[in-house]
């Protein structure tokens, strides 16, 4: 993973996983889909890993 990445402890996913419907929670949702940086993270997964982040947040993008 890129260590210049903060995707895995982002402050917004972790509000996220505890309330997925609040609007900080929903707006990081959206903004995944766009984000340079989530596509950097999202890609340096193994592809077991990128499954897994699929089936979590139903992201379909990449």
């Amino acid at each position: 993973m890129n260590e210049e990445c903060k995707c895995a402890s982002c402050p917004m996913r972790a509000k996220y996983e505890q309330k997925p419907k609040s609007l900080v929670g929903r707006f990081w949702r959206w903004h995944i889909n766009f984000c340079p940086g989530w596509k950097g993270y999202f890609n340096s997964l193994t592809p077991t890993e990128q499954q897994t982040v699929r089936d979590k947040y139903g992201f379909t993008k990449y």
